[in-house]
């Protein structure tokens, strides 16, 4: 049988193991064989989270459909939508704890009936009645906006957040860190410059987050290298990012999408989304421990694949994901950890359930219970 005899420098890989990847070397990596690629992200992702595959048992809170934003990417938005109460927010809080889930996502908006001092009431009325569920809510847009409404600026609004319980930021609102491309597709958000000065902020004052990015639209590949890089840099100075989450741009009923369309892109292949997983993880080994392949984004079956591409996470149970769905996303709204635990052995990896800063749990379901693929989301009163 003839093999193809590998092209990847000895240096290069020399470099990757030290967490010195270069932008050059990156783009030859991307240009070359694939499989080199994903055998040298796999091989990067084994020295340092071994063969554990994490997952978290958590649920989505959609606070509000309102926002005043204008991003070209978005769905989901609406002017005249709903704001859950704080009673119904902790209504779901109490429905996820009761099926075992560890962590509470808050996803919020961009509106001025969502201040600071409405965040700080939901987070401190979750932590009053649930002490043991980790928080992960508010972007740095969010964060941003309101605290200007609020009249206090976004130092003073981390450390009032931090205070009342906050456990970490979600690391979404980044998008592509150019602001070329942000101008294209969230011409009212936040800068890149302030998206990462926030999040910077936010480690410093104790708050750890995730970090995304949203590739697929009309972003160039040196400018999604150039996110990743920056990510880098961040953690170089902060160490407060707990993961890396490439999530593929999803182009239907949304005006950035029509225009792909019509143009007969349709998104990323998934050679590209495999690619961009094992390119982080290259690019962020020995910095980013924790390179995740969304499920929501990828499929079941392709997120498996990732797991021999450089990821070691496959994110969470969810419950609800109102915005990929709006979005045109079909994979579904929940998985449950039966699941998660089968697509892990399936792909040759030892499942682990973490919580929000990866600390590794117990699962709260009796075994009989766990194996019911239905469970949790029946306890969660959640439709089929």
């Amino acid at each position: 049988m003839y093999t193809k005899k590998p092209t990847t420098p000895e240096d290069l890989i020399e470099r990757a193991y030290q967490g010195k990847c270069t932008k050059e070397d990156a783009l030859l990596l991307l240009e070359g064989n694939p499989f080199e690629l994903f055998e040298l992200a796999d091989d990067l992702r084994a020295s340092i989270a071994g063969d554990a595959v994490s997952y978290v048992v958590n649920r989505n809170i959609y606070i509000t459909n309102k926002c005043i934003g204008n991003c070209g990417f978005c769905a989901y938005r609406t002017d005249k939508g709903y704001i859950l109460s704080v009673e119904e927010i902790l209504s779901k809080t109490g429905e996820a704890v009761k099926a075992g889930a560890v962590e509470i996502c808050i996803q919020g908006g961009y509106t001025p009936e969502a201040d600071m001092e409405f965040y700080l009431e939901i987070i401190e009325s979750i932590k009053a009645e649930f002490p043991d569920i980790c928080v992960h809510a508010l972007s740095p847009m969010e964060v941003n906006y309101a605290a200007g409404i609020s009249g206090m600026s976004v130092e003073e609004a981390l450390c009032r957040l931090k205070k009342s319980g906050l456990d970490s930021l979600t690391g979404t609102s980044a998008e592509i860190l150019s602001d070329r491309v942000r101008k294209v597709i969230c011409p009212g958000k936040i800068n890149s410059q302030q998206w990462i000065d926030t999040i910077t902020a936010a480690h410093k004052t104790g708050i750890s987050s995730n970090a995304t990015i949203m590739y697929g639209h009309v972003e160039t590949l040196k400018e999604r290298l150039d996110h990743v890089f920056s990510i880098r840099e961040i953690q170089k100075e902060t160490g407060g990012f707990t993961e890396f989450i490439p999530m593929s741009f999803l182009p239907y009923n949304n005006p950035i999408g029509e225009k792909m369309l019509a143009s007969g892109k349709f998104s990323s292949t998934g050679l590209e989304d495999l690619q961009l997983i094992a390119i982080s993880r290259v690019i962020l080994h020995s910095h980013v421990k924790n390179i995740q392949a969304t499920w929501v984004k990828l499929g079941k079956k392709l997120a498996q694949v990732a797991l021999h591409c450089g990821a070691n996470d496959l994110g969470g149970t969810l419950v609800e994901d109102q915005i990929s769905t709006a979005s045109g996303g079909s994979q579904g709204e929940y998985v449950s950890p039966a699941e998660f635990e089968w697509m892990i052995k399936g792909a040759g990896r030892v499942p682990m359930q973490r919580d929000t800063l990866y600390r590794k749990v117990e699962p709260r379901f009796s075994e009989q219970e766990r194996l019911l693929p239905n469970y949790a989301r029946a306890k969660m009163g959640s439709k089929e």
